[in-house]
C-alpha cells in the first residue's frame, strides 16, 4: 500500500475540489484536535468549527459553505464526512473479514429441505430450519438461527447469534447486526373475568426489504396476524424496538433506545433521535423530524418536532425560554404580590 499521496492525488481519489497545494504531501487521517501537518480530518459539524481554525492537519475536507483560510489546504465536497471516509480507506490498512471460515461450516446445521445459494457463507453451530431459502452470496454468522419457511435473499449479512424467526422475509442487501431479534412474538394479551393474562397468538411475519441495516440487539416483533414491515433503505439503530403490525417508511433513520409501538406508520425521509417514544395507531408523515427523547401520542404532519408531548420545534423553542426564566418570573411576581399588599393597607 502507497503511504503518501499528493493532495492532487487525493482528490481525483475523492472526487473533490483542491484548494491549496498539490503537490503537499499527506501520509494518513486523524481528528481535527490531534491531527498533524501530515494529516488529513474534516469538518461535518458545525460544532467544530472553532476546532477546525485551530487544527494542524494538512488538508481539511469541508463543505463549499465554510469560509477558507488561504493559507491552508481544503479538499471540497457536498459530503465531506464521505470524501474523509474514503481517505481513511485509502490510508488503513483494515481488511473487511467477516469470518475466517468459509463456506458451509460442519458445525451448522441445516435442515434437508433448506436451500443455499451460491458462494454463500454459514458459520459455526448456525442453524439454519425447515424450508429456509437464502439467496447467492449472503454470509450466515455463527450461532444465527433462521426459523421455518424464512428466506433470505442475495448478498446479506447476517451477524453472530442473530434470530431470525419462522415465516420472516429478507430480501436483498440487508445487514443485521449482532443479536438482532426478527419475528419475536408481539406483546398482545386480554383479560379474562378472573384478571389473568391470556396470550394472543402473533401468527403473522416480519418483511425487511431491500438494504436495510437493524443495529446490534434491536427487536422487530411479528404481526398479529398480517406482517410488521421495514421498507428499503431504512437504518435502524442498536437496542431499538419496533411492535408487531407496525410499518416503517422507506429511508427512514432511527436512532437507539427508540420504541414503536404497535400499528404505528411512518412515512419516506423520517428521521428519529435516540429514545423517541411512539404510542400505538398513529401516522407519521413523509420528511418529519423528530428529536431526542420525544414523545410522540398523536398522528404527526410532516415537520420538526421535540418534546413530550411533541411539538413543533418553534413552539418547543419558545416554551423553553419561559422554563428557563421561571425563577425570574417566580421573583417577579413575589414582588407584585408584596406591592398589591402595601396597596390594600389602610392609611
Amino acid at each position: 500500500m502507497k503511504k503518501h499521496y499528493t493532495l492532487s492525488e487525493l482528490a481525483n481519489l475523492t472526487s473533490t475540489q483542491l484548494m491549496g497545494d498539490p503537490q503537499y504531501l499527506i501520509s494518513g487521517v486523524n481528528t481535527l484536535d490531534d491531527a498533524n501537518p501530515q494529516e488529513a480530518s474534516f469538518l461535518a459539524n458545525i460544532h467544530y468549527v472553532e476546532a477546525m481554525k485551530r487544527s494542524k492537519a494538512g488538508v481539511i475536507c469541508l463543505d463549499p459553505k465554510q469560509d477558507l483560510n488561504p493559507s491552508k489546504n481544503y479538499l471540497i465536497s457536498e459530503d465531506p464526512s464521505r470524501s474523509f471516509q474514503k481517505l481513511v480507506e485509502i490510508f488503513s490498512d483494515f481488511e473487511k473479514i467477516l469470518s475466517g471460515f468459509s463456506g458451509i461450516h460442519p458445525s451448522a446445521i441445516l435442515h434437508p429441505s433448506a436451500k443455499i445459494g451460491k458462494e454463500c457463507t454459514i458459520g459455526p453451530y448456525a442453524v439454519i430450519d425447515k424450508g429456509v431459502i437464502i439467496g447467492d452470496h449472503s454470509f450466515i454468522g455463527s450461532h444465527v438461527y433462521i426459523g421455518p419457511f424464512s428466506s433470505i435473499g442475495h448478498h446479506c449479512t447476517i451477524h453472530p447469534s442473530v434470530v431470525i424467526r419462522e415465516r420472516t422475509i429478507i430480501k436483498d442487501s440487508v445487514v443485521l447486526q449482532p443479536g438482532a431479534i426478527i419475528g419475536s412474538c408481539g406483546f398482545g394479551f386480554t383479560i379474562n373475568t378472573k384478571g389473568q393474562f391470556i396470550k394472543l397468538d402473533q401468527i403473522g411475519n416480519v418483511i425487511i426489504e431491500d438494504d436495510v441495516e437493524i443495529g446490534a440487539n434491536t427487536t422487530i416483533d411479528r404481526a398479529r396476524f398480517r406482517a410488521t414491515t421495514i421498507k428499503k433503505n431504512t437504518k435502524i439503530d442498536n437496542l431499538v424496538q419496533i411492535a408487531h403490525n407496525v410499518e416503517i417508511g422507506e429511508s427512514n433513520a432511527i436512532a437507539a433506545q427508540t420504541g414503536i409501538a404497535g400499528s404505528s406508520k411512518t412515512g419516506k425521509y423520517v428521521m428519529m433521535g435516540g429514545q423517541v417514544g411512539i404510542v400505538g395507531h398513529v401516522e407519521i408523515a413523509d420528511h418529519t423530524e423528530i428529536a431526542t427523547r420525544s414523545g410522540i401520542s398523536k398522528i404527526l404532519p410532516s415537520g420538526k418536532y421535540r418534546g413530550s408531548p411533541a411539538m413543533p420545534f418553534a413552539e418547543y423553542n419558545r416554551q423553553k425560554v419561559h422554563v428557563r426564566r421561571l425563577e425570574e418570573y417566580a421573583k417577579r411576581i413575589e414582588a407584585l404580590e408584596e406591592k398589591v399588599k402595601k396597596l390594600k393597607e389602610p392609611e
